[in-house]
């Protein structure tokens, strides 16, 4: 790649910085700010929750902050494609209505109101409506020391930290999917996530042959495996850092696209990891030649990932996403 196509490392994160945090925010900026304004945070809301719940109530779903399950480690930061962390569904007569409320509002408080819709359409699809199948988990204390409040279910685990957890974004690693259908064409119609995949294949079309052939692997990897491999991990797929500038601005697209569902506080987080690890330059994007749906050559599974941050997307049969970000490799994450 000759010199007038290429930018510098300074000059490049500069941009991500500016660029990538500036069109994940700005856009969304007055928005945003109004309805933190308007609206408790989703940490406060979990604090209310918490006051609420009687003895039994805490004794079934709240644990302290290290708890280790027999069977999933640290409790807290287990991720699936489909599981429920507690037994409780939200829409049990386990809560009362009140508690369902604030159980609501947090989840609406984590999730950006631009994308409210979307995900309760996903939820409807899903599992027929949010409150069913999914659970939630309080670990520690709210309002004294470090707290979390994790939410699961299928296609789901989110999670509510207040930046209680160090060094990672989400509170630690997240999930997300969608199936409309579970066996989804090739056009993956009425999947909320699928205009990701689709940001990403238009940069696949912005590179020359010998940096498609790169970006080509063969064999899509277990999705669950997404811990950090570091700086000297074997990641497959094209360098950021071989692509030229116009190939890298739309990079930055496709990550505010990848954020855009969340709420700014969480974004800013998942930049401010990345950048601490040598920004997008660091990650290398993968896209898998197996399970093209419709032969297409429109890559159903594909991955960008860096030292410490791994964003996997499997979208055949239907679309999974397993989410892992810090800004150290060496932070240990359950995934």
């Amino acid at each position: 790649m000759n010199d007038r196509h290429s930018i510098n490392r300074r000059q490049f994160l500069e941009q991500t910085s500016a660029v990538v945090a500036g069109t994940a925010a700005a856009p969304l900026l007055c928005s945003a700010t109004q309805a933190a304004e308007a609206s408790p945070s989703a940490e406060s809301l979990v604090g209310r929750l918490y006051e609420t719940l009687n003895e039994k109530q805490r004794a079934d779903i709240c644990f302290a902050w290290d708890h280790q399950d027999s069977k999933r480690g640290l409790l807290r930061t287990f991720v699936a494609n489909n599981w429920n962390i507690t037994k409780h569904e939200i829409n049990d007569d386990f809560y009362s209505d009140a508690q369902r409320d604030l159980i609501k509002q947090t989840f609406e408080s984590i999730i950006h109101p631009d994308w409210h819709e979307r995900y309760y359409q996903q939820l409807e699809d899903d599992a027929g409506g949010f409150g069913n199948e999914q659970s939630i988990a309080i670990f520690g204390t709210p309002g004294q020391g470090k707290f979390e409040m994790v939410m699961t279910g299928r296609h789901m685990t989110l999670r509510c930290d207040g930046d209680s957890t160090d060094h990672v974004a989400f509170g630690g690693p997240i999930f997300y999917g969608h199936a409309p259908e579970f066996n989804e064409g090739p056009r993956h119609i009425d999947n909320v996530f699928w205009e990701q995949a689709i940001a990403a294949n238009d940069l696949y079309k912005m590179l020359d042959g010998r940096q498609q052939k790169e970006a080509l692997v063969a064999t899509t990897p277990r999705e669950q495996a997404v811990h950090f491999q570091g700086k000297q991990g074997k990641r497959t797929g094209l360098p950021v850092s071989d692509m030229s500038a116009d190939q890298q601005a739309h990079l930055q697209t496709v990550l505010q696209k990848l954020v855009e569902p969340y709420r700014q506080s969480d974004r800013d987080e998942v930049i401010r990891c990345l950048q601490s690890q040598g920004g997008l330059e660091t990650c290398q994007l993968s896209f898998y030649q197996d399970h093209d749906l419709g032969n297409d050559k429109v890559w159903d599974n594909w991955r960008l990932e860096g030292p410490a941050f791994v964003w996997h997307y499997r979208g055949a049969p239907h679309v999974h996403v397993w989410v892992n970000v810090a800004d150290d490799p060496g932070v240990k994450t359950n995934s």
